[in-house]
């Protein structure tokens, strides 16, 4: 199990290679106030001075430091092309250059840190990396946050609180990171910052280790037992006191190895009962044991993690296809496969099917059968037709002599205005087949064709010629449509088999009224009307009659037997007739839309595109991906390649490692 840390220190190496971290890796997450002792806590876990010192903020960026353990100097010289020193470090901004002088690494983190924060107490959450092998370490991997600070100072923001609090939460939030909150002995850690910042993400504590600093510190008789018993703050993950140097000792440059030792007798002095459990090498050990069944407990669903992720960037990847080195096969393929799925779409075998929404051609039944079909079963047969407009045009149609008979060209004249009126739904259901046909193009660009979206000019201009096709044959099948209506309007056929004859009709009339009480009302009436004229039939404007009395005249009368009669024969007429139009309109219409519009875009969809765009000297412009195409490819493929790694590296742990 003591390979789990390096494992996780390579993983975190792939990642950073390109800038992203996706994966949250386990790792220890140091936290604390301003000049609580982290520097000189995690310099005692290295045993060496490495980290840079002074007052006020120091630790400006994250740092993230990886304690490698390595065998003596002595063993590694058998080594060839072995690093001839017993302890080094290397940085991730500067992977070439190897550090023997851990005074030239505190330099460089100064450097890096003042090369993005600034010379002037700046701070910036682009970590910096480092890794130090040594025999006398064990492997850990930690990050070393800035101090959590109140007043700003130099060229820090007013809100530097804030931007260190949100650092901060932005490490310890991470479900697989253990905290490790460093608060001095010396003040109340109910007031402490770090600790307050864990509950925050950690409320139950099972991902916090508390490290008690400063025990030399405390006040003339007084101490810590309570606290590093956990009688006032219990943690979950354990208390650890340490004692850290003084700057006494730091200007002295006393060694690690000497206040490690000082530690334990000072412990053994003032904490007896504890001094097996407190100190900083009890500390390093605590932590590389904690880390280790923290990395245990993580793994499984870490590596599920990787899968998944491997699977879907390999899936983006495809998505955005390969580098284009044949222009013409590429653009032959993409108009093949637009013109496929477009034709697709229409007969409802597309592999992208819709479920919100109808789609394609089921859109298309849906306007012919639905939405046309019930607009013309709405129009009624009379509608817009009054007993009055009948009887005005049988007396238009009679001249000057009274009519014995119905006249027939009243009839012809009655129904042609009632036809008519389908023309309009007609041609609106060939403008919405039409739109249907437009949407499709989307439909098509966004889900079946992906390779089309790598090539904006392309897809441009495959929309414009489809659209222009569309365009094209829509006047075309409006005039046919229209012309439908003109052939039923050229020619009455009152021979129809289905239309009932005028003499049927006005038998059954005649049947229904009596044939001799209708005469004797017609002549009662023609003596009225030659008494007094009626408004209604002679009148050049409709609704004023001419008066040729002094006297007034009703504006109305009551219809005659006769009139009542005649009225009937004709409206029967009408609507058996229309009736007939109606459902010839509405079988033929469809049926023409998808012969001069539907059908013709299918069966010249592909050749219309090749025509337009398979041209020499359009096919270098028309296949320039897009800008963002190229480098999102790049940055997929870079990532797929480093979940691949990670999925290697993670495969190495045998099972047997784990327990």
């Amino acid at each position: 199990m003591e390979t789990l840390i390096p494992i996780i220190n390579r993983l975190q190496e792939v990642f950073l290679t390109v800038g992203a971290e996706i994966i949250q890796l386990p790792q220890i997450v140091v936290v604390g106030s301003q000049s609580s002792g982290k520097s000189s806590v995690l310099e005692s876990l290295v045993g060496r001075d490495f980290l840079p010192r002074g007052s006020g903020i120091v630790t400006r960026r994250p740092l993230v430091l990886q304690l490698v353990n390595v065998p003596p100097l002595a063993e590694r010289r058998l080594q060839e092309n072995g690093i001839k020193a017993d302890e080094w470090g290397t940085f991730l901004h500067s992977k070439n250059q190897i550090f023997t002088d851990f005074l030239e690494i505190r330099k460089e983190i100064e450097e890096e840190t003042e090369r993005s924060s600034g010379g002037n107490k700046g701070i910036s959450p682009e970590p910096i990396y480092l890794k130090i092998f040594s025999p006398h370490v064990l492997n850990l991997t930690l990050v070393d946050l800035p101090g959590i600070t109140k007043v700003p100072v130099g060229d820090q923001p007013e809100d530097i609180e804030a931007q260190v609090q949100e650092m901060i939460l932005s490490f310890i939030s991470n479900p697989n990171s253990l905290i490790l909150s460093v608060s001095p002995a010396n003040s109340d850690l109910a007031t402490s910052d770090a600790l307050k910042l864990a509950r925050e993400v950690d409320q139950d504590g099972r991902r916090t280790l508390l490290v008690v600093s400063k025990l030399d510190l405390m006040d003339a008789g007084t101490d810590a037992l309570e606290v590093l018993l956990g009688r006032v703050i219990p943690v979950r993950l354990g208390i650890v006191g340490v004692v850290n140097r003084s700057q006494h000792d730091i200007n002295t440059q006393k060694s690690i190895e000497d206040t490690a030792r000082d530690e334990q007798a000072f412990l053994q002095r003032h904490y007896p009962s504890l001094a097996s459990r407190c100190g900083s090498r009890y500390l390093a050990r605590t932590l590389s044991r904690l880390l280790m069944h923290h990395i245990r407990d993580c793994l499984p669903e870490l590596k599920r993690r990787v899968t998944v992720l491997s699977a879907q960037y390999q899936a983006r990847l495809s998505s955005y296809g390969q580098p284009v080195e044949d222009h013409s096969s590429t653009l032959l393929q993409i108009v093949t496969k637009f013109a496929s799925d477009y034709c697709n779409t229409i007969e409802g075998t597309a592999t992208h099917i819709q479920t919100s929404e109808l789609c394609g051609g089921a859109r298309i039944c849906y306007i012919f059968h639905e939405t046309f079909g019930r607009t013309l079963q709405s129009i009624d047969p009379l509608g817009g037709l009054t007993e009055l407009d009948i009887l005005t045009a049988i007396r238009n149609a009679t001249g000057p002599r009274p009519a014995l008979f119905v006249p027939e060209i009243s009839f012809e004249l009655l129904v042609k205005r009632q036809i008519k009126r389908l023309e309009e739904p007609s041609l609106r259901c060939v403008e919405l087949v039409h739109e249907e046909l437009q949407r499709i193009i989307q439909h098509c660009s966004s889900y079946s064709t992906q390779e089309l979206l790598r090539f904006p000019k392309l897809h441009d201009s495959i929309v414009e010629v489809v659209t222009s096709l569309l365009r094209k044959r829509l006047p075309i099948t409006n005039d046919m449509v229209h012309n439908l209506v003109q052939i039923e309007l050229a020619y009455i056929n009152t021979k129809h088999p289905d239309f009932t004859d005028a003499a049927q009709v006005s038998a059954s009339v005649n049947s229904q009224q009596g044939l001799q009480d209708g005469d004797k009302c017609w002549m009662n009436e023609k003596v009225a009307e030659e008494k007094a004229p009626v408004a209604g039939f002679s009148s050049p404007v409709k609704g004023q009659a001419i008066n040729l009395l002094d006297t007034a005249v009703p504006v109305s009368r009551k219809l005659s037997a006769r009139e009542q009669r005649d009225c009937e024969v004709i409206q029967r007429l009408i609507k058996c007739y229309f009736l007939i139009v109606r459902k010839s309109i509405q079988d033929s219409v469809p049926k023409t839309v998808m012969h001069f519009l539907v059908n013709f875009v299918k069966e010249r969809l592909q050749s219309e595109l090749v025509g337009q765009l398979y041209k020499q000297n359009l096919l270098q412009g028309l296949l320039i991906e897009s800008q963002d195409t190229a480098q999102q490819r790049t940055e997929v493929a870079q990532m797929l390649e480093a979940l691949q790694k990670a999925s290697n590296i993670i495969s190495e742990i045998r099972e047997t490692h784990l327990w």
